[in-house]
């Protein structure tokens, strides 16, 4: 049963007030889950006063569900044809059944799949008045096929300076998967956003793949990357080794440099 959105509007800014973590679940983003994303990154940003930065929150937001489903779209794919997403002949049959179902019309078709194959999508917001952070996850891990794609898709986006160059470059290109993340990128940069507030990682150890937005809210705010590469620096030791350990809380992180 769907709650109004009159009843959402007037609650969430309640759950807001109290800073309590967010999260929307969804198989498919109908217009009714964009209206509630709408209202959760609204409401947040008016409580700290930034409701300057709806539009490139919510647009980066709704593009990182919207690519979690079809990464969704593609296990279902895989398992309702029997395929075996891991054997590269049988991968590249299944794509070519992939790449014809990847608008968002079609998409919202899949609903009851991706329900009867569990695979939802979680988009849960952290935020304080100095950050907003948005992560969408995913509940199985990339296969390495699909992660070196994707990093190859981030380090072509470098070569574009707006969505227009983007589009004009990748505007048919069917299959999707990547696309809408590299979108993102390019949308921070035109917004004065640092591209690396936004990350991808995948854990084979937790069964996951994450995308992140860190979208600063003040001026004061230092980023996770920032104390990273710092904490890089004064250990000397390799990013692989750090990355594995890493923990970074802002509120304690400023704290401590507060002393």
């Amino acid at each position: 049963m769907k709650i109004p959105l009159e009843d959402l509007r007037r609650e969430i800014p309640k759950s807001v007030e109290k800073s309590k973590i967010l999260s929307l679940v969804t198989y498919a983003l109908s217009d009714y889950g964009e209206e509630v994303l709408k209202i959760l990154v609204g409401s947040i940003l008016t409580r700290f006063n930034r409701s300057d930065l709806f539009d490139i929150v919510y647009t980066a937001a709704k593009e990182l569900v919207v690519n979690a489903t079809k990464a969704n779209l593609k296990r279902a794919l895989f398992q309702k044809l029997n395929l075996d997403i891991a054997d590269p002949d049988q991968y590249k049959t299944g794509m070519d059944y992939f790449r014809g179902a990847l608008t968002e019309e079609k998409l919202r078709g899949y609903k009851q799949t991706f329900k009867d194959f569990n695979l939802p999508v979680v988009a849960t917001l952290y935020y304080s008045p100095d950050v907003i952070h948005i992560k969408v996850k995913n509940n199985f891990p990339l296969l390495p096929v699909e992660e070196t794609r994707i990093r190859e898709k981030f380090r072509q986006a470098t070569s574009f300076t707006s969505l227009l160059d983007f589009f004009m470059e990748h505007g048919d290109d069917t299959e999707g998967a990547g696309l809408g993340l590299t979108m993102v990128g390019i949308l921070l940069d035109e917004s004065g956003v640092d591209r690396h507030a936004f990350t991808l990682y995948s854990s084979q150890k937790y069964g996951e793949t994450v995308a992140r937005l860190e979208i600063p809210l003040s001026p004061d705010y230092v980023s996770r990357r920032k104390v990273f590469e710092a904490e890089l620096q004064e250990k000397g030791i390799p990013p692989d080794a750090l990355r594995s350990d890493f923990d970074y809380n802002y509120k304690q992180f400023t704290r401590n440099r507060a002393r």
